[in-house]
């Protein structure tokens, strides 16, 4: 059967994704490749891709290098579809990555409260005070962006579960009606 003709974004995602192939062909895979190859990590199922989605998601927000590697290793406790999974952390690109970390380090900033007047002199007072750019970045910017890193991706990873299940029931009820339409004609 012939491969189907791919364009665009789907071609640069078909040729970037690792395969299996390419696993088995790897020299540092061979001592777990009987554990990343198994059959279960490569079938996609009502169960391993919602898991592979969000795994995906969560790996690819939190880590900004070495999240495909990441993700593919922590499909096999998980269960999780390696493709899927794999593919999703693609997530953090260069396009997306300064957005992200822009809106971690707000909702960072809001959820620790950074700017809020507390007894004694508030915290930005602080920073101001110890005016070295290190300081600022250990005290106030890195916290805030962990913080902020860690609700997105739990938000992106609850959200990347819940759509890709409702999808694939939706997919799924949908082959049936088909199949139960033809059925009938």
């Amino acid at each position: 059967m012939a491969e189907p003709v791919r364009s665009g974004i789907a071609a640069w995602v078909w040729n970037h994704v690792p395969t299996r192939d390419s696993f088995e062909r790897n020299r540092w895979l061979r001592p777990v490749a009987h554990l990343v190859l198994a059959p279960a990590l490569w079938r996609f199922t009502r169960r391993s891709v919602p898991r592979g989605v969000a795994l995906g998601l969560v790996i690819g927000t939190l880590l900004p290098i070495a999240h495909m590697p990441l993700a593919a290793i922590l499909c096999l406790p998980l269960k999780a579809n390696v493709p899927v999974a794999v593919g999703t952390t693609l997530l953090n690109n260069p396009v997306t990555v300064p957005i992200l970390w822009v809106a971690a380090y707000r909702i960072g900033r809001w959820v620790l409260r950074l700017d809020a007047t507390v007894p004694g002199r508030p915290i930005i007072h602080e920073v101001e005070a110890n005016a070295g750019w290190m300081h600022w970045l250990m005290v106030e910017v890195g916290p805030a962006t962990m913080i902020g890193l860690l609700i997105i991706a739990a938000a992106l990873g609850v959200a990347g579960y819940a759509a890709s299940a409702i999808g694939w029931r939706v997919w799924i009820a949908r082959k049936w009606r088909n199949r139960h339409v033809m059925k009938h004609n």
